[in-house]
């Protein structure tokens, strides 16, 4: 449990710092227009993603589970499965940036330091989900279920690629 901390401390120092000093990648505003946050909370399982240092030692079953606090900030609990078959969770919490669409959030996993999450794609009954970075560094397309049928994954990469995400990089989740 530590490593994962460790790992998302790392992770969230990066985005940071990526952030703030890079001039050269455009920022895009790819959220959609509105997230019910009541709908949205409850559990994710994680179909794909970009690579990511944070994950690493993640080889399968990992979900995200989001919880609505009464001051308005969420509590998020990520867990994976690791290659000796025990499980890694990370407790942390996310606040929203824009209060209109509430689909621009910042989420932290180590005391003050955030990084964004955006929702950039969202069924309209909350079936699945997708959560990019502004920079498009980061993705993850999320499902209610452990799978997610051909057609609407194909549908999701095709509006990706639309979007400006490199979709070649994105590599399946294991869920069993």
């Amino acid at each position: 449990m530590r490593a994962f901390g460790l790992i998302t401390f790392i992770f969230a120092l990066t985005i940071i710092f990526a952030s703030v000093f890079s001039e050269t990648t455009k920022a895009s505003d790819d959220a959609v227009s509105f997230v019910d946050l009541n709908k949205y909370s409850g559990n994710w399982y994680e179909i794909a993603r970009y690579p990511n240092r944070f994950q690493k030692q993640c080889v399968g079953n990992t979900t995200a589970n989001y919880r609505l606090k009464q001051n308005g900030d969420i509590e998020v609990i990520n867990r994976c499965k690791k290659k000796d078959g025990s499980y890694d969770d990370a407790t942390g919490k996310a606040k929203v940036v824009d209060k209109t669409s509430n689909a621009k959030l910042k989420v932290s996993f180590f005391w003050i330091f955030y990084a964004p999450y955006w929702i950039i794609d969202l069924d309209p009954n909350y079936k699945w989900a997708v959560i990019g970075h502004p920079k498009k560094s980061y993705c993850w397309i999320l499902s209610r279920t452990p799978q997610l049928d051909e057609r609407t994954y194909q549908g999701i990469l095709k509006r990706l690629e639309a979007k400006g995400y490199d979709t070649a990089k994105l590599i399946k989740t294991p869920q069993n």
